[in-house]
């Protein structure tokens, strides 16, 4: 681990994309210098240039030997280079295997299971911790669900974390991502293990400033992000707020879809035909866009019977300014010497509770009782 007086390389891969571009001036913003890495020159050169002059590094971020001739033990690599499950591997590979320290932005079930389970072990043994989903998607709920599960105490055996924007637009890489996404098997942590389930099994309502709103189940990294960090819970389930008709109809959609998900021909002909339909890095919503979006996390944490014991709730901005914010402040403080662990690390298992939460405070996102 470096110490606080040697901070180390700040790589930010897919710098020229949506959430790199945003997440470059955050980092800027904040008093960094990263190093900007993307296939286009031109374009990454420009953007270090407006920045004021940073270094570049051109990379195919899909390509190991491009990346591992750029990326050095003890570096800081934040991917933005989504979607990832298309893009994303190599990026966590040469970070693992090199011992780097790895963040990105990746909102997609599988791929940050991957991130966990194949490559944490890999990152451990090289003194590297990896950080997946470290944005609007999963953040929040892992700090939702801690301060949850601080004020239930150990008699919380269950957790339930929901998501809910508005005036949220999406850029390409997340149409991309969702896209993918319904072709992949989803998974949950049931009775004290991750299992495969499918994608939108539970549809419940959560209590939101007064109002029942609906949330659909989805894969996410509380799942084993937080039993890490609380070892008496035996079930974790993150959901996605929707209307209700369209919550019922993501199960619907995603129960038919199995036959498909689990035949392999069939699904790489769908996944081609998705590729082909939704393209990634199209742009995204503009700073006006942005600047009207609203977030709300809600987590209950509940005992064996059921019943909710303690709620916590957070209230934010835009998850694609939070995400680049999370993303700035999660790399220089990592860079810094400030991470608890290595391997695969959930948010509070790499920086612990208090200092998460003033992170997500200083990124604007703060418990509803303090908003």
């Amino acid at each position: 681990m470096p110490d606080s007086t040697d901070p180390r390389r700040i790589l930010l891969f897919g710098a020229t994309g949506y959430t790199g571009d945003l997440t470059a001036r955050a980092l800027v913003a904040r008093g960094a210098q990263p190093v900007l890495v993307a296939r286009n020159r031109e374009r990454v050169t420009a953007l270090a240039a407006e920045l004021g002059g940073l270094e570049v590094a051109v990379a195919d971020a899909t390509d190991v030997r491009d990346l591992q001739a750029v990326v050095e033990k003890g570096d800081v690599l934040i991917s933005t280079v989504g979607p990832f499950l298309r893009y994303g591997e190599a990026a966590v590979r040469v970070a693992a295997e090199k011992g780097a320290h790895y963040f990105d932005s990746t909102g997609e079930g599988p791929f940050l299971r991957s991130v966990f389970e194949r490559w944490g072990p890999v990152a451990a043994g090289n003194d590297a911790a990896l950080m997946s989903a470290f944005g609007f998607d999963f953040v929040p709920g892992s700090l939702a669900g801690a301060l949850a599960l601080e004020k239930a105490g150990t008699a919380a055996t269950g957790l339930d974390v929901a998501y809910f924007v508005k005036g949220f637009g999406t850029s390409g890489g997340t149409k991309a991502s969702i896209a993918g996404m319904m072709l992949e098997e989803g998974f949950a942590y049931v009775d004290g293990a991750i299992r495969q389930v499918r994608a939108g099994r539970r549809v419940e309502t959560f209590d939101v400033g007064g109002r029942s709103l609906t949330a659909v189940s989805v894969p996410g990294s509380e799942h084993f992000a937080l039993p890490a960090a609380y070892p008496h819970l035996r079930d974790v389930d993150s959901f996605l707020g929707a209307p209700p008709a369209i919550a019922r109809g993501m199960g619907a959609t995603t129960l038919l879809s199995t036959p498909v998900r689990r035949i392999g021909p069939t699904k790489k002909a769908a996944q081609a035909l998705a590729a082909r339909m939704v393209k990634g890095s199209t742009g995204g919503p503009s700073a006006e866009k942005r600047a009207g979006a609203r977030v709300t996390i809600v987590a209950n944490a509940r005992a064996a019977s059921g019943e909710v014991l303690a709620t916590a709730t957070l209230n934010g901005g835009d998850p694609y300014d939070f995400t680049a914010d999370i993303l700035a402040w999660g790399a220089m403080s990592a860079a810094e010497g400030h991470l608890q662990g290595v391997g695969g690390l959930g948010p509070v298992g790499a920086f612990g509770l208090q200092q998460l939460t003033d992170g997500c405070a200083a990124a604007g996102l703060v418990e509803a009782s303090e908003a």
